[in-house]
């Protein structure tokens, strides 16, 4: 099962790049920097990542953001990610950033968005993974800085394709949302949003209603409400599930226990993806195998989760197709 995991085609639709930075690295970045850190050690640092809640992690999320100060340094944290996705067999993968986590502490928009797309166009040219870029907006912020970062990242309108919603979901309704997100649409921009992680399934509803999302992020608990999972299967509307990310921030206290299964089993349309794997445990092949493991999922189910990973991806329908093929081909050769 491991070595079909591994060969296995897919796409990554749910990565936060800022959740990639493994503690090595974030050590090297803040000597490079001049960057005082909390903790004296990579293990004191890693023994940290014990998270009772989103917010727990977020607290740390955002102080190793701090490292990242230099173009150069959203260029090797994007880059580093792209060869582990690559040595992963991601073919595909979009990613979000969090410009606010940014140009809050004074780094420039600018900075960090080319240090991320440079790495990304040497990502498609040296290692042929492609790529999306999707700034996301922090929901515990007030959506009148949203609408700022918005039109920062308007400045980059040929560059984008789409806008997310990320950050502490409890209190935070995607409503408080509407007026940026139908700014973005207006600009030819998709959307997509976090919603049903520690939120209720209401706010799946609200993100399909109000700010028509074109994939749901997450979105465990519309496994709460049948009627929202008849609809979620209905219209083929993606859910970028991250196992291990539920695990580690107690969303699920057993993968066992994960809605995955059952959505899969329901017909909806369910990827799996690695959210912030330096904090988590793990980049996709790790969150395929653990999910795999607990749930029983076979090869041909594991071969579907990829398939769907392309179908929902934000790619011409004829790149679709051959990246479905791929998958196809994979699971052909497994079977003889």
């Amino acid at each position: 099962m491991t070595d079909f995991i591994e060969g296995l085609p897919k796409a990554e639709l749910h990565l936060h790049i800022e959740g990639t930075i493994e503690p090595e690295t974030l050590f090297r970045l803040a000597a490079r920097n001049a960057v005082d850190l909390r903790y004296d050690s990579v293990e004191s640092l890693r023994a940290a990542y014990d998270f009772g809640n989103l917010q727990d992690f977020l607290d740390l999320y955002y102080q190793g953001m701090a490292v990242l100060q230099t173009e150069e340094d959203f260029y090797d944290v994007t880059w580093a990610y792209l060869e582990k996705a690559h040595a992963q067999n991601v073919l595909h993968a979009e990613i979000f950033f969090d410009p606010q986590g940014h140009t809050s502490r004074g780094v420039a928009f600018e900075t960090a968005f080319e240090g991320v797309w440079r790495a990304l166009e040497d990502g498609r040219e040296r290692l042929g993974v492609s790529s999306r870029l999707i700034p996301c907006f922090l929901r515990d912020r007030d959506a009148d800085e949203a609408k700022a970062a918005l039109e920062q990242a308007l400045h980059y309108r040929d560059r984008l394709i789409a806008v997310g919603l990320d950050s502490a979901e409890r209190g935070n309704p995607p409503v408080k949302f509407k007026e940026v997100f139908d700014r973005a649409r207006d600009a030819g921009l998709l959307t997509v949003a976090h919603a049903g992680e520690e939120g209720p399934a209401d706010y799946v509803r609200q993100a399909l209603d109000v700010l028509r999302v074109a994939r749901v992020d997450h979105g465990n608990h519309a496994a709460d409400d049948p009627a929202l999972m008849e609809r979620l299967a209905r219209e083929r509307v993606p859910l970028t599930m991250c196992p291990l990310s539920n695990l580690r921030l107690q969303v699920v206290a057993d993968l066992r226990n994960h809605p995955l299964r059952r959505m899969l089993d329901n017909g909806l349309l369910v990827t799996v993806n690695s959210d912030d794997p330096a904090y988590f445990g793990g980049y996709i092949n790790e969150n395929y195998r653990a999910v795999q493991k607990a749930l029983g999922l076979s090869n041909d189910e594991l071969a579907r989760i990829a398939r769907n990973s392309f179908h929902a991806a934000f790619l011409p329908e004829e790149e679709k197709r051959a990246l479905t093929r791929r998958v196809d081909e994979h699971q052909a050769h497994w079977v003889e």
